[in-house]
Parts: structure tokens; sequence; C-alpha cells
């Protein structure tokens, strides 16, 4: 099936499949997942191929917007892959010497994770890697204030687990 192509239950197979660990099954939709009913590819999917929550949106005519995020690991749950929807916040900086009550705000909501380094990409220990987040273009005219909000203390992702 092509990208853009809506998809329903009717073009879908279930197959039992076993994965090494929780954190690969996640990456795929599981058998008994109920489609929305506006369920588009935003990627083209192959016959017998399984499919990938990353390869899944809703409407046709949206598209995402890519926003490149440096995040310490720390504030990044070592569950966040590829496709994982989730939370932008950012926490201010302590050592800015801010004085009052911590404040922390959400900045990007229902972001979905396009790319996320694996732990292995480096041998040299870093303060901060790059997320890449998808914010969907109908929302674009936020990302100027959100940017603005990023560059004031540290930014944390939060991953919303599926049930």
């Amino acid at each position: 099936l092509p990208a853009g192509t809506t998809v329903s239950a009717g073009d879908l197979e279930q197959r039992r499949v076993r994965f090494a660990d929780a954190g690969d099954a996640d990456r795929y939709l599981p058998g008994d997942a109920t489609l929305p009913s506006s369920a588009t590819l935003s990627r083209p999917v192959g016959a017998g191929e399984l499919l990938p929550r990353a390869a899944l949106g809703t409407g046709s005519a949206s598209q995402l917007v890519e926003v490149p995020l440096s995040v310490s690991p720390d504030d990044l749950p070592a569950t966040v892959r590829r496709g994982a929807t989730g939370d932008v916040w950012v926490a201010p900086d302590r050592a800015a010497g801010s004085s009052g009550p911590a404040r922390t705000k959400l900045v990007l909501d229902d972001a979905v994770v396009l790319a996320v380094p694996t732990r292995g990409d480096s041998l040299a220990p870093q303060s901060t890697q790059q997320v890449i987040v998808g914010v969907d273009e109908t929302r674009a005219d936020d990302l100027a204030d959100a940017l603005g909000q990023l560059a004031d203390g540290r930014v944390v992702l939060t991953r919303r687990a599926r049930s």
C-alpha cells in the first residue's frame, strides 16, 4: 500500500510473531488494535510487512513538521523509540540561578518521535542527544512560541505508554 492510503481492518492480516523484548513489540501495531477510521499510511507498506506504528497517521492532508530537540539522556525515557508519542516539557534550568518555585511548562503535546539515537551510536559520553519529533502541520503556528520556551530551560521528553 502506498503512502497516503487510508487503512482499514480489511487491509490487514493478523500473524503471530515473537519479539525479543517488549520495546521491539511496541514499535508495531498489535493484532487486536482498533484502527481509527481516518488511519492513513505515512510511508509505503509492503505485502507481508508488519505494520509499524510510525507508518500510521490520521488524515491524508496533514503532514508533520520536524522539530529537533537537544535532550539530556537523563531527561529521555529509555523506552522512547521511533514512532512513540509523547509530550515535550521545559523544566527551569536551576544552574541559571532562578529564584522562586520551579515551573515546568508543556510546550509540545502529542508529538511523534521520528528519530532517536540509540545508546550505541557513540562511544563518547554525551551531555545531550538530538531527538527529532514531528508536530502536525496544523499546529505549526504554535512552534515559534514553543521553540522560544525550549531555549529557557532543560528539555524533558515524556513517552505516552500504550495499553
